[in-house]
């Protein structure tokens, strides 16, 4: 198939630099993903959402300890350093569990979609079913919270062909759903100005334990060396990191404690970083720096497309 041309090659040298507000080096926010797991979830041809054959009692119970202990742990240890949360929201918890939504809510966290559950793929849909599925998740977020989705993350990290776009038409203004740099970059898709929000999946909680077998304290060195080297560069280019994690992992009444430090670890060098929520680094970036990052990716033979 022809490269889409998603995003434009973009040397990390020579960039015209980030200037985050108040004029901080490096852009920090946390992404609890608050997903449902459903015990026994409709077949799809593509892709098996247990190991085990269903219903796979054991793998739906270990995750559901999240939703149940896990989120309100995660919840106070936040809460503690006064750092907001940007949750990658399974929408059914809207319907399952209303009273974390509602408590999050209140505490002036944002929400982004990641789908209605995460046992459902986008995988095999057709651009009108996505779209469906994309404009339930933005409604049902606006019901439960009074916010305007913003962002999101496709479930179980599936796509099509047409999601990037889709997002673009929806009114979508930043996807995680790309994993290609430290910071934020234009998308060359039609309609609404779309950036690419670094996420990660090697500081991913979720790869950390349970694809690369780090220990709690491990796991909480690598965040602080990731951390350290972002902080470094940012004072010249401005830089984003991304913590994202499950309740149901790091949640867990061994490692929230090691997970404490790289909070206390932010919470210490607060004046050099912006601590916030995903929405705020990309309407601050689209305000001040998206027509320059075109212009200057442009040089570099990237699509400037619109």
């Amino acid at each position: 198939m022809k490269d889409p041309q998603i995003y434009g090659y973009w040397p990390y040298r020579d960039r015209p630099r980030i200037k985050w507000p108040g004029d901080k080096k490096l852009a920090f926010w946390v992404a609890p993903n608050i997903e449902y797991y459903e015990l026994h979830p409709p077949k799809n041809p593509h892709r098996s959402p247990w190991a085990r054959p269903n219903p796979d009692i054991v793998n739906y119970a270990y995750r559901d300890h999240g939703n149940r202990v896990g989120n309100w742990r995660l919840i106070e240890a936040m809460e503690k350093y006064s750092i907001p949360g940007t949750v990658s929201l399974s929408v059914a918890m809207c319907d399952h569990f209303p009273e974390m939504i509602d408590t999050v809510n209140n505490l002036g966290w944002e929400f982004f979609s990641h789908g209605v559950y995460n046992t459902r793929y986008a995988y095999g849909m057709d651009r009108a079913q996505e779209r469906q599925m994309l404009q339930y998740t933005v409604d049902r977020i606006k019901a439960q919270t009074g916010q305007q989705t913003r962002g999101y993350l496709a479930p179980a990290l599936t796509h099509t062909v047409h999601t990037i776009e889709l997002l673009a038409e929806l009114g979508f203004n930043y996807s995680c759903d790309l994993f290609q740099d430290d910071q934020p970059q234009p998308l060359n898709v039609p309609g609404n100005p779309l950036v690419s929000m670094p996420y990660s999946l090697e500081v991913n909680d979720h790869y950390a334990f349970n694809v690369f077998g780090l220990s709690p304290q491990q796991y909480t060195d690598v965040l602080k060396r990731q951390f350290d080297t972002l902080l470094e560069e940012g004072g010249t280019s401005g830089t984003v990191m991304c913590i994202p994690i499950h309740a149901y992992l790091v949640g867990r009444s061994h490692r929230i404690s090691p997970f404490e430090e790289i909070l206390r670890y932010a919470d210490e060098h607060k004046d050099d970083i912006w601590i916030t929520r995903a929405g705020d680094i990309a309407d601050h970036y689209l305000a001040n720096h998206y027509d320059d990052a075109r212009t200057h990716i442009a040089q570099f033979g990237g699509s400037d497309a619109t």
